[in-house]
């Protein structure tokens, strides 16, 4: 490719994260991920190597996906390498596996991570943060009493081992625990992994409340770093990216239509890691712009000569029954997500078909719905998170035209108390007051959705009346995913478009709430503090790699030292301290 094409490709792309390929042809010769996708193609332009320059010479045309993270476009990158070997990534790219968690197919299953499962098992992840990873699996031994120990270990004991005398274990090896019960605590597990949080987060903070009550304040504050680990691990959006459920392979469609065209995007998941992708054109009919319509047609064209996947996620669903009947003749499950993982993916799906088209009418059907003269292009989400009244933020995210605005994201600490609705009235006071004076450099939004129910949507409009601001405001509960307006509540169908678009807003102001309160709560005093050599830099490098104090207490001299910042004499004091 010329220079002046890569400038001309790179000034098309999104600044999203996502990943990037450079074809020769058919084949693909390179696959690279990038933060900001129109910046990393657009250095293609100045190659750094003449290995890299002559990949270039060689390409005729560019293509990407774009995902929401950059960790979902790592984990893509290596998938897409694994399968197309590209030529030129060869000398670059390692064959590097991520963690995983594994539950084994015995009568007592074992949990553990790992990057080679077992024939069998049941599977969830990729994840890339290992420390995190395991950080959870250990609350769930505590909370479940799952077994971790090798089946050497396991056969032929005649007393539980440690791990019972230390609560890590229910000791199903000796009968201390029947087969039947182990399998429940075994199935919670297995619902935390499919995207239930309170499977875990409800236990832990029933247990953290208790020892603040009996004034174990140490391990409340342990048990308090734990569970902001666990209710963050789904949130973030970035750890595992395809659906855990038990298919075993997933293909996720979304489409878009512009004009007489529409765009089919599609996702390809096996076992749980998202493998590749693919985005087909299609003629519309005149006056067909149904997406159900369209991935109706699309669905029997595009697998007539292909293998069938075990289920189709879709972003809307297909409204043709006869297409229906067949898929599930076949075996294949076919859905409509409504929230969580699964409709992460679909929202991904999404964002890919958008990319070369004009959307989907969802933000118009919303004004719709809710009765608004003006289209609704601008969607501000907010909540709130905290710990007990502590570390105390609000978040504020925009979505436009369906999609998140990320460079239009704010966030706020806010007055420390343990008062939802007194936390969300600042929040919105402070957002409506930098309106109306003219110091937020946004534009006013068509609509704000607040993460809550009747009392936190009651506590914004008191807000909003106080500074005079005019904004129409709704919110959104997780409870019963209903829209809760001044006039009522509204019960849209699970698979309404419009609804999607509300809980994509309502859940990305959770994940940007929880990230911002982590961060915060890592800035206040630990036990860190005391230790000769450790400063605030590396405090926090500490506990993103270990998750808690708890778990730096626990680690080994070796793994302290791999931190960086941290050196023999600063690990040596970390153990002697703590």
């Amino acid at each position: 490719m010329h220079v002046t094409a890569v400038r001309d490709r790179a000034a098309d792309l999104p600044r999203d994260p996502g990943v990037y390929l450079f074809y020769e042809g058919e084949h693909v010769r390179y696959v690279g991920k990038a933060v900001d996708l129109r910046d990393r193609v657009r250095s293609y332009a100045d190659p750094r190597s003449d290995r890299i320059r002559r990949m270039v010479d060689a390409a005729d045309r560019i293509d990407v996906a774009v995902t929401d993270t950059e960790t979902q476009a790592l984990l893509l990158e290596a998938n897409l390498i694994k399968r197309h070997q590209p030529r030129y990534n060869v000398r670059l790219k390692d064959d590097k596996s991520y963690p995983l968690v594994q539950l084994t197919a015995h009568d007592a299953p074992r949990i553990e991570v790992t990057r080679d499962p077992e024939e069998g098992a049941t599977v969830f992840g990729p994840f890339t943060d290992k420390g995190r990873v395991e950080t959870v699996v250990k609350a769930l031994r505590e909370t479940y009493g799952l077994r971790g120990c090798s089946d050497h270990k396991y056969r032929g004991r005649d007393r539980p081992c440690l791990d019972y005398e230390m609560g890590l274990c229910s000791a199903p090896c000796t009968g201390e625990i029947g087969v039947e019960a182990y399998g429940e605590d075994v199935r919670a597990a297995t619902r935390f992994f499919e995207g239930e949080t309170g499977a875990l987060a409800d236990p832990l903070r029933r247990e953290m409340e208790a020892a603040a009550q009996n004034r174990s304040f140490e391990r409340a504050a342990n048990l308090r770093d734990r569970l902001e680990t666990v209710e963050s691990f789904h949130g973030a959006g970035g750890d595992a990216v395809a659906d855990p459920a038990d298919e075993r392979t997933v293909d996720v469609l979304g489409a878009a239509v512009e004009g007489d065209r529409a765009t089919v995007a599609r996702l390809h998941s096996e076992r749980g890691q998202l493998v590749d992708r693919s985005r087909h054109r299609l003629d519309a009919p005149d006056g067909e712009d149904r997406v159900g319509a369209l991935l109706a047609a699309f669905i029997p064209q595009y697998y007539a000569d292909r293998e069938l996947p075990d289920a189709v996620l879709c972003s809307e669903r297909p409204d043709d029954p006869e297409v229906i009947a067949w898929l599930e003749a076949e075996g294949v499950s076919i859905r409509v997500p409504g929230a969580g993982r699964e409709a992460k993916l679909v929202d991904l799906a999404l964002k890919n078909a958008r990319r070369r088209s004009g959307g989907d009418d969802a933000p118009a059907r919303l004004a719709d719905e809710l009765g608004l003269d003006d289209p609704i292009q601008r969607i501000e989400g907010f909540d709130v998170s905290h710990s007990g009244g502590k570390a105390v933020v609000g978040s504020d995210v925009c979505f436009v035209d369906g999609s998140a605005e990320k460079s239009a994201y704010r966030r706020k600490k806010l007055t420390e108390r343990n008062d939802d609705y007194a936390n969300m009235r600042e929040l919105i006071r402070w957002r409506a007051a930098r309106a109306v004076d003219g110091t937020d450099d946004r534009p006013d939004p068509d609509l704000l959705l607040i993460d809550g129910g009747d009392g936190q949507l009651a506590a914004a409009r008191d807000a909003l009346a106080e500074t005079g601001w005019d904004v129409p405001a709704v919110a959104l509960a997780k409870a019963d995913e209903r829209i809760v307006t001044p006039d009522g509540v509204h019960d849209w169908p699970a698979d309404a478009p419009h609804l999607h678009l509300c809980q994509r807003v309502r859940d990305e102001a959770h994940r940007f709430a929880v990230q911002y309160h982590g961060s915060v709560r890592d800035e206040v005093s630990t036990a860190l503090d005391d230790v000769p050599g450790v400063g605030p830099e590396t405090r926090r490098r500490l506990l993103r790699r270990f998750g808690s104090v708890e778990n730096v207490r626990e680690a080994s001299l070796v793994d302290l030292r791999d931190v960086e910042g941290v050196g023999e004499k600063t690990a040596a004091a970390l153990a002697r301290r703590l």
